[in-house]
């Protein structure tokens, strides 16, 4: 599976099968996760085997990305950017997944994760194997998300496009791209719960759509 195919497949899923995450794909996905907090200086970390973080929430959940970092003013942006990136890693290795704030116990979580002096944590990505593979969301025209004059390359629409499968709080996509005079890429969060997350994780997707670098945007 691609990156472009893990997107387009990629839908939230809240039940799940009880069913182990094999050791090959929890090693496949700690190194992912190694590698995002290497790039990124955040602390994220894999749990697997704890079933009380969704319990009552989501069926048979045992497993779960939790992103925790140091409270900088990019912080939302890096969780909402590098957790999506392991998120789209675990649908490549055959996993679905789930973005979470309300439906976990951030109570059990905390039992369970490091988050050191100067460190939160953020939300939570639920993970296993779903008894579905989740429902598409409805989605916004690219020209309700963007704004680029008719010579912009189209690696930028490619970017848009991809931008608009990421998960979003509510699905309400409120986020924008413009693409700038020298060639660049202004994102802006819209506002709502969780719009800085929301930013980063269709930062993501615009990358890695595009093909463009993290560098690209303004």
């Amino acid at each position: 599976m691609t990156i472009q195919e893990a997107m387009e497949q990629r839908h939230s899923v809240r039940s799940y099968q009880d069913r182990p995450i094999p050791e090959d794909i929890i090693s496949a996905l700690q190194a992912e996760t190694d590698a995002c907090n290497a790039e990124s200086g955040l602390h994220i970390q894999l749990v697997t085997n704890e079933k009380d973080a969704y319990k009552g929430k989501f069926d048979c959940c045992s497993a779960y990305i939790a992103l925790v970092g140091k409270k900088t003013d990019d912080f939302s942006d890096l969780c909402g950017y590098y957790g999506e990136r392991i998120a789209i890693a675990a649908q490549m290795l055959g996993l679905n997944s789930c973005w979470t704030a309300l439906s976990v116990s951030k109570g059990a979580v905390k039992k369970n994760v490091s988050i050191l002096d100067g460190e939160k944590l953020c939300m939570t990505i639920a993970l296993g194997y779903g008894t579905t593979q989740g429902m598409p969301h409805k989605s916004k025209s690219p020209e309700k998300v963007s704004s680029a004059p008719a010579d912009a390359p189209s690696w930028f629409a490619d970017g848009v496009a991809a931008a608009l499968l990421a998960p979003t709080a509510i699905n309400q996509q409120k986020f924008t791209f413009t693409y700038t005079p020298d060639g660049k890429v202004a994102a802006k969060a819209g506002f709502g719960p969780y719009a800085k997350v929301d930013l980063g994780i269709v930062k993501y997707h615009f990358v890695a759509g595009s093909g463009q670098s993290r560098d690209i945007f303004v």
